[in-house]
């Protein structure tokens, strides 16, 4: 079987792909040089109209689908290293290709450390970080931060991320509230979780988690309608989109009551913010350069996930996380 490797970012191959995966690929397939730039594929017509199996992670090539019936005629599926595969997977799945998606492997570290910064969010963490003396203080006689038992959270979504999140949370004395139109009862019920609307869980949960899909029908979703119902010391996080949010309505609300807080891994409409964003100099802010997601030895677990999703799909096995046409109308 052939197969190629194809990325715009080539400096992800060894970091997704560790030595020890290329070398068993390089065993198992007919494997040829990596396809790496538009360009670099539009030249490479003869020599590549074979391949069956291609490779990818972070800077999938958005072909179009007369390129790819042109150019990848005999291509059966695509294993895609990485998380969302929206701005890439229609036009193959359109032709035919079967698409699967690492986005259960990129889920793991996202909702390890969302779970992580809900416990510390509920200890006044992030908010009580000393910087002299006078602030060293276990006091709090208003009971501002609620610890962990029987505390009021709110997840924003369900999917893959947001049942981690759950997951990782299971044992804990939490009162977990989610919203998630496409979440049935029993579901939830299964889950141990209570279902709420949008305004509800803002008005009432001590920290809110953001994990609603990324989509046209989520844009601008959460705005300053939801941020004003926000407690006066309740934190939302966001370790999924900035655009679900309008940022500068959270950013109104947030100087409104500067008790508030957020935790941010990501932003919108550029990350990182805009230089004279003043998410930078808000002491109710707290940064993160979109790290939530793989890093370092993180990476070799996305590849391996595909690699193990490419031999059962080779065997005829069950595959876990193919993509199809109706689940981009949903999935991050």
């Amino acid at each position: 079987m052939k197969a190629i490797i194809m990325t715009g970012r080539p400096f992800n191959i060894r970091s997704v792909y560790s030595e020890d995966l290329r070398s068993r690929l390089a065993d198992e397939l007919t494997m040829y040089e990596p396809c790496t730039s538009l360009e670099n594929f539009l030249s490479r017509k003869e020599e590549i109209k074979d391949i069956e199996i291609i490779f990818s992670t972070w800077g999938m090539l958005p072909l179009t689908e007369e390129q790819i019936k042109e150019y990848l005629p005999n291509l059966r599926a695509v294993f895609y290293a990485a998380g969302t595969v929206q701005y890439f997977a229609k036009p193959f799945i359109a032709c035919g290709v079967k698409v699967f998606s690492a986005w259960a492997a990129n889920a793991v570290p996202v909702s390890e450390i969302a779970a992580a910064e809900i416990l510390l969010a509920s200890k006044g963490f992030f908010q009580r970080r000393v910087k002299s003396r006078a602030q060293w203080t276990n006091h709090d006689p208003h009971n501002h931060y609620p610890g962990n038992y029987q505390t009021k959270v709110g997840l924003l979504g369900a999917g893959m991320i947001g049942r981690g999140v759950i997951a990782n949370l299971k044992g804990c004395d939490l009162d977990i509230y989610v919203f998630d139109p496409f979440l049935p009862d029993e579901k939830a019920e299964a889950l141990g979780v209570k279902k709420a609307d949008l305004d509800w869980i803002f008005e009432n949960c001590n920290v809110i988690s953001n994990h609603i899909a990324n989509n046209a029908d989520t844009v601008g979703m959460i705005t300053k309608k939801q941020f004003d119902k926000m407690g006066s010391h309740a934190v939302f996080i966001n370790t999924g989109r900035g655009a679900q949010l309008v940022e500068k309505d959270m950013i109104e609300a947030l100087k409104e009551v500067p008790t508030r807080f957020a935790i941010l891994d990501v932003s919108d409409p550029v990350e990182p913010p805009v230089e004279d964003s003043p998410l930078y100099e808000m002491d109710n802010v707290y940064m993160t350069p979109h790290i939530a997601g793989s890093i370092g030895n993180e990476y070799h677990r996305l590849s391996e996930y595909m690699y193990s999703e490419y031999k059962a799909y080779i065997s005829g096995g069950e595959t876990k996380y193919e993509v199809t046409a109706e689940m981009l109308k949903t999935m991050a």
